[in-house]
């Protein structure tokens, strides 16, 4: 009998995912992962799931620990604080010291779950991993998962073909709906627990108090980009990211303004007041970091440059270093420091980091 090692989470998928590899037959070992020192920073927002004031991670373990003791599994406990610092959060941080807008949930599975987690799993015998993703793997490729709601693989683009060896995703041909009925028939405790949302594994929180433990805000103008007149003052430029137009919370008429760009030496926020305007948009973008899942080195293909966003068609220009240069047309708010995963048809080919975005081959100078 094959041994699987599945990441519980405390989560629905984890918890129908090893559901399935035991009706598949597999030996199945949890495995949950601490990775934020939860008794610190404690200002998470309120979660209509968690019981007695438990801090999520805590609840979190606690669900997993009930579905593991209902599928009769075995749940062991790894710690990864340190790493999950040095490899995830520090990175973070210094992303939005430059005023970009990173991602940190792909360098956590680049570095905590797809790599310290596959070596402990490895300790315990494994012959597989397993987590609750939704994706498929299938000759090697990485798919997109069914669910086209909830496909996890941009997440996943920055993942080796190593790392991507001997894992499973038995979600990955489930819709969400699919998963959850599963669950009910089960009555697990996580049936109905709502999914996870904010920054992984440190959870939801009130994002601009969570951060001012970590860095320094330093407010600054809010600037008109069209008539460069001041029309309010932004609390510190990490808090704000391109594109955005909910929260801003900078005076004025913030209900109708939009995030353009950001001047880190001069500390100005610049926003405008249209959503179709064309210091929105931009046509092409340099990538660098970028890590190829796949052999393919299509011209053309489709980019997604944030999580949810609808394919867009590119065409790939091929540099060295691992950087690409993606042109496309007219796209709104494509941001620095967030990710540009590429795609042909369902396949994820990888992804990189958005350096440099421009427009009429000229970087856009209210872009960092």
């Amino acid at each position: 009998m094959k041994k699987v090692v599945i990441g519980m989470s405390g989560g629905v998928d984890s918890s129908v995912a090893a559901i399935l590899l035991k009706k598949q037959g597999y030996e199945v070992i949890g495995l949950f992962m601490r990775n934020w020192d939860s008794s610190i920073n404690n200002d998470y927002l309120g979660n209509p799931n968690l019981n007695n004031n438990i801090c999520p991670q805590e609840q979190d373990y606690n669900d997993a620990k009930a579905v593991c003791e209902k599928l009769e599994i075995p749940l062991y406990r790894v710690d990864f604080v340190k790493e999950y610092w040095d490899f995830v959060f520090t990175y973070f941080l210094d992303e939005l010291k430059k005023g970009r807008t990173p991602n940190p949930d792909i360098m956590c599975n680049k570095y905590i779950k797809f790599d310290l987690f596959i070596k402990e799993a490895k300790k315990l015998g494994a012959d597989y991993i397993a987590t609750g993703h939704y994706a498929r793997i299938k000759d090697g490729k990485l798919l997109r998962g069914v669910d086209d709601n909830k496909d996890q693989t941009y997440f996943l683009s920055q993942l080796s073909k190593e790392q991507l060896q001997n894992v499973l995703f038995p979600v990955g041909d489930l819709k969400k709906e699919e998963v959850r009925k599963i669950a009910l028939e089960y009555d697990l405790i996580t049936a109905k627990k709502k999914d996870s949302t904010g920054i992984c594994f440190i959870g939801e929180r009130n994002f601009k108090e969570f951060l001012k433990n970590y860095l320094p805000s330093k407010p600054g103008k809010v600037v008109d980009i069209e008539t460069n007149r001041v029309v309010g003052e932004h609390q510190g430029l990490m808090y704000y990211t391109i594109g955005q137009r909910k929260g801003l919370n900078i005076g004025g008429n913030s209900d109708k303004m939009f995030v353009v760009g950001k001047n880190l030496d001069k500390n100005i926020l610049y926003i405008c007041f249209n959503e179709d305007n064309d210091y929105l948009k931009s046509d092409s973008c340099l990538v660098s970091d970028m890590n190829f899942i796949s052999d393919l080195r299509p011209k053309e293909a489709t980019a997604k440059f944030r999580y949810r966003q609808k394919d867009i068609p590119v065409k790939i220009e091929y540099l060295e270093d691992s950087k690409i240069i993606v042109h496309y047309n007219n796209v709104k708010a494509v941001t620095p420091g967030q990710a540009c995963v590429l795609y042909l048809k369902d396949e994820c080919l990888g992804g990189g980091i958005i350096e440099e975005v421009r427009k009429d081959n000229e970087k856009l100078w209210y872009l960092l």
